[in-house]
Parts: C-alpha cells; structure tokens; sequence
C-alpha cells in the first residue's frame, strides 16, 4: 500500500525537441508527484510525451527546463558518481522490446545491473533466487534469450530490473510486444512485487488492461496532463476500474480536466 510520501516531484518540466519550425514540444509544463510505494500509470496517445517524461526521470533525456526533484536535489544536474548511484540503486527499467543480451545467459542478463555498478554480485544470490522464484523464471537460468518465449523474456527483464531493488521501478509499455495470456502474468508479478516490496512502479502504458493493475492513471495529452484516475482501493476490481479507464479514453477529446 503507498502512502502519501513523495518519491519524485516533477515541477513544470518542458521538453523541446528541434527547433525553429522544425520544434516539437514533447513536454509543455508537467507537474505531478509520484508516491511511494504507489503503481502509477501514465497513458496517452503516442506522441503524447509520456515516455519522454520516463526517459527524463531515467535520465536518458535531459529536460529543456523544470526540474524532477529526488530527496531535495535535482536529478537532471546528477554527474559522475551520483549519476551512477541513482541509475544503479534508484531506478531499474524495464524496456517493452525486453533489451536482453544474446550472448549472455538469463542469471547473466538479471544481474547484469549489478556487475555494472560493482556490486558484490555473491551477496546477491538470494535476492535472486527470491526474484525468479516469484516471476516463475527459476529453471530458465542457464538458457539463453534466443531459447525463450516472448513471456520468458519479459519476466527475466523484470527480474533485471528489480534486482538492484530500486525505489523506482520505470516501466516503458511492458505489454506491448506480449500476448494477453503473457500480459496477464507480467502484470500479477508486478503487482505481487509492488504489494509484497512496497516498491513504487511507474508504467508507462496504451494497454487499459494492464492499467487496470494501477492505482493511479495519469492520462497525457499534447504534453500536459489532462486526467487523473484513482482506483477506488481496496474495493474496486480491475475490471470496474478498467471501465472508467476506458471511458476516460474515450473521453479524452471531451477538453475537460478532472479528477474521476
């Protein structure tokens, strides 16, 4: 369960892509808060800026002005050290097109974050023993990603992405290239790890059903946020909630900014 504490802070961040009339404004003013422990969606049309906002609290991008704030400071002025830091113990990613090694086996590519940013990697071996028991990947270790399915895949990403046990945990479309069936299981693992860790995740998402898992919808459009979305907690289903997640889209050229 989150609460109200607030993991990040995001104050009027703009993004500018090009310039003169070439200029795409991916980002026009957002301001938000992202709360521990809380699932928080972010939805919107492509090219709506939502996964330019992950990129910038993951900080492959930098923002053309605003700022995200972590513990007091800035994350966009982080350099060298405390980069490093952040990327490599407060925030894991996890890529809807899997971004996994080839030639390196699955136990390989999960701890790969950690060899990174030098970690002692034998201190780790119950974390990850605990990970891939919980995401059903404990006897794929030794294959490698050209011997996995797309839903294998995806929950050794995961598992990549949690093993560092991050605050964060950035989610960009991680349904998008899997089945229903596969999407389903992806979503009850994140959401068993965010319940049992109390890890905040933020997922970026086209995918009403896979928002359903949220407890907070941020709905995105032209670069500003335009709808806010709470799931009514503990009584609400995924599918009444998945309801009003469709209505809201539905609704999205109704020009009204409500919280539902």
């Amino acid at each position: 369960m989150h609460t109200s504490k607030k993991v990040l802070e995001v104050k009027e961040l703009h993004k500018i892509f090009g310039n003169g009339q070439s200029e795409t404004k991916a980002l026009n003013g957002i301001t938000c808060d992202v709360l521990e422990g809380e699932f928080l969606g972010i939805m919107g049309a492509s090219g709506s800026g939502k996964t330019t906002l992950l990129n910038i609290i993951a900080t492959m991008l930098k923002p053309t002005s605003g700022k995200i704030i972590l513990d007091g400071q800035n994350i966009s002025s982080f350099k060298g050290s405390q980069l490093a830091a952040y990327r490599g113990n407060q925030i894991g990613y996890l890529f809807q097109q899997f971004e996994l090694i080839d030639n390196l086996t699955v136990k390989e590519n999960i701890l790969l974050p950690l060899a990174i940013h030098g970690n002692n990697l034998n201190t780790q071996q119950q974390a990850l023993q605990q990970l891939t028991t919980q995401l059903d990947i404990d006897e794929l270790l030794h294959k490698f990603p050209s011997h996995l399915s797309g839903g294998q895949k995806q929950r050794v990403a995961a598992a990549r992405a949690l093993i560092s046990n991050p605050r964060i945990v950035l989610a960009d479309e991680p349904t998008g290239a899997l089945d229903t069936k596969n999407a389903k299981i992806l979503m009850e693992k994140l959401t068993e790890h965010n319940q049992q860790h109390a890890s905040t995740i933020l997922m970026v998402t086209h995918d009403a059903n896979a928002a359903s898992y949220c407890s907070r919808i941020l709905f995105i459009q032209d670069g500003v946020i335009f709808h806010e979305l709470r799931k009514n907690k503990p009584e609400e289903s995924n599918s009444t909630f998945y309801e009003r997640i469709v209505m809201v889209m539905a609704q999205l050229a109704g020009g009204s900014s409500n919280v539902l």
